[in-house]
């Protein structure tokens, strides 16, 4: 097996890459770096490139450059949000397969290898996610989820599934009745790490950038799923994500972007099938689960220390 860091330095030629990683960063850049260390050390046997889209302050461009010259490195004009910027690295990559990973993220030297051979293994697979863990070796529940409709998404605010997490009824929405050592075929894994077959991805079309931060990658999901495509959640990857690091530096705007984004996926997945008083109903209740947690967060002593 070949270490990804020889293929990114340079050393090693091959026809093409197979695997574009693609990593939007947003002043985190200590954790950027970790990042890119792990995936560097993938064990591979496969052509590889790494794309960051830099759309923070904090110099990350500056150092990924001086310290990885053969990552590609784009800078975001400002800070366009994540769909934007993940759009800017996918439109610059050539790999068979496409990675979508966040920066504070750990992933282990056999990720890459797995969720390829997952999907050559299963030609109608667009879509792979692995098993997140957070950073004391509890489960992420945002690995692998349902599509939120309505019904499922007042069960979730209910706080249902913490209280029957094995009803199937009240546990859709982060499928917690499911088995999380189990590989299964699921509605959605999540955009922290999400590998995507090319061709699929060239059907589906790529982010919807009316999504901000949160959203993006549940209506991909949706959209390479209309397309005719499955999404596979395997546990043998597992992904240490050291959740929410970007959005502690604007608390504010991401819990609106939050529930902007809940409404905008209701808007373009639901409505259309819904009658006029479900969607009234629907669109007060995001507006008032956004104002009360907005409220929520401002009241929180730490809140009036953060930038928002």
């Amino acid at each position: 097996m070949s270490r990804a860091g020889a293929i990114v330095d340079g050393s090693v030629v091959r026809q093409g890459p197979i695997v574009s990683v693609v990593i939007v960063t947003y002043n985190v850049s200590d954790l950027v770096i970790q990042c890119l260390q792990s995936v560097i050390l993938s064990e591979v046997t496969f052509g590889l490139e790494i794309i960051v889209i830099d759309a923070g302050t904090d110099g990350s461009a500056d150092r990924i450059r001086s310290r990885y010259p053969g990552i590609t490195v784009i800078e975001a004009p400002e800070n366009p949000g994540f769909a934007t910027a993940s759009n800017l690295g996918l439109r610059r990559s050539r790999g068979n397969f496409l990675l979508l990973l966040n920066p504070d993220t750990i992933i282990p030297p056999n990720a890459l290898s797995l969720a390829v051979a997952g999907l050559e293994a299963n030609p109608g697979h667009g879509i792979v996610g692995p098993k997140l863990v957070r950073a004391d070796g509890t489960l992420d529940l945002s690995a692998r989820r349902s599509f939120p409709t309505p019904r499922i998404a007042l069960y979730h605010f209910l706080g249902l599934p913490r209280r029957f997490p094995e009803v199937r009824e009240f546990g859709a929405y982060n499928l917690t009745y499911l088995d999380p050592d189990k590989p299964a075929i699921v509605d959605a894994v999540a955009g922290s790490f999400m590998m995507v077959r090319r061709e699929a991805l060239e059907i589906a079309g790529l982010f919807d950038e009316s999504f901000w931060m949160y959203g993006e990658d549940l209506d991909l999901c949706l959209r390479i799923g209309k397309a005719g495509w499955k999404a596979r959640y395997v546990p043998s990857i597992v992904v240490t994500h050291l959740k929410g690091q970007s959005s502690r530096t604007r608390p504010l705007r991401c819990t609106i972007e939050f529930y902007r984004a809940m409404h905008i996926f209701y808007r373009k997945h639901q409505s259309p099938q819904a009658g006029v008083v479900q969607n009234f109903l629907v669109t007060i209740g995001i507006v008032a689960l956004g104002a009360v947690a907005v409220l929520r967060d401002q009241m929180r002593p730490e809140a009036h220390r953060r930038v928002s």
